[in-house]
């Protein structure tokens, strides 16, 4: 039998491994082989940006599984180019009903005949041309920093157990009510926002413990994430940081240093890498002109935007359109 491998099969065939992978860490009993009807999947496959797919399935016969994380760190010295980092996350016990109706119903879930328990599964792969962003100017300071910047001498796998943090991610990528370019923003932050959480477990698994004594209060933290998504709000609308703190009632130094602590970037390079990877999107996916999404993302003059993206992404507007 002669096989041809075609690019599209080639990443099936890859995707279906990764989600063995996370399903046999999450599974009590590596026996069990249990039937799984798909009942939604969603991905993303663009050049120069996170690959991702987000699988959710109907386990026809009883399957307990703890909920996994798992970081697949890929290293190889001879072949910088082919370096990535991969979050794999296994989640058991949510509920999926196909009745669209069913925000209205007054069942209890335990009761509820038309809800399936569901075995959910995700996988987000990192290239190391991708990371290369958050590390071209910084000085390596402990492994999460040589992770991110591939400079970790040995490949490894961890499992670690899902924290509510995670947890709390994994659940929002799978219920919004976010479509279209508001859905690719959305969920490009979350996606970021689990990165930071999972190269956590690198060090301890601790849930607090801020360096920024302000933070330790909820209203503060509080704000912090407002300011986050006011900047989401804003990707073509450009705000600075006075205004930002007005909005939130923060004073803009606590805003900028938790900012930074919550997030681990400044308030400047999160917007930025937030604008470009949509940028991403609107060219590729939805196959606007540079033109459009130079406007789209409030950029003053074509060639600004540009410079941006190419600083940002090592890739011209115009490589993206299809």
């Amino acid at each position: 039998m002669t096989w041809i491998f075609q690019p599209d099969l080639v990443y099936l065939h890859i995707q279906m491994l990764q989600t063995l992978d996370i399903l046999k860490a999450a599974h009590k009993n590596a026996g069990i082989d249990p039937s799984m009807d798909l009942l939604f999947s969603k991905e993303q496959n663009i050049p120069g940006s996170i690959q991702y797919n987000i699988s959710r399935y109907y386990a026809q016969h009883p399957w307990v599984a703890e909920d996994t994380g798992m970081m697949v760190y890929h290293y190889d010295e001879r072949k910088p180019h082919k370096n990535y980092l991969e979050l794999r996350f296994c989640i058991a016990g949510n509920r999926y009903c196909e009745d669209k109706v069913c925000v209205h119903c007054g069942s209890l879930p335990q009761s509820c005949n038309g809800q399936h328990q569901t075995v959910d599964t995700f996988i987000f792969h990192f290239t190391s041309t991708f990371l290369h962003q958050f590390t071209h100017n910084v000085k390596l300071s402990n492994r999460k920093d040589e992770v991110l910047a591939f400079k970790h001498p040995a490949a490894f796998t961890k499992l670690f157990p899902l924290c509510n943090k995670k947890r709390n991610v994994l659940d929002s990528l799978l219920n919004h009510s976010y479509t279209g370019a508001l859905e690719n923003i959305f969920v490009n932050a979350k996606i970021h926002e689990l990165l930071l959480y999972s190269l956590d477990c690198l060090v301890d698994e601790k849930e607090e413990g801020f360096i920024c004594k302000f933070l330790s209060d909820d209203r503060s933290k509080e704000q912090i994430y407002q300011a986050r998504d006011i900047l989401l709000q804003h990707i073509g609308d450009p705000i600075t940081i006075k205004e930002l703190s007005r909005k939130v009632a923060m004073n803009e130094c606590y805003l900028k240093k938790g900012f930074k602590e919550i997030f681990g970037t400044t308030i400047f390079d999160f917007y930025q890498q937030q604008r470009m990877e949509h940028a991403k999107y609107l060219l590729y996916e939805k196959g606007l002109s540079v033109t459009d999404v130079s406007a789209l993302l409030g950029y003053s003059s074509i060639s600004h935007f540009s410079a941006a993206f190419k600083k940002h992404t090592g890739l011209k507007p115009c490589d993206l359109l299809k």
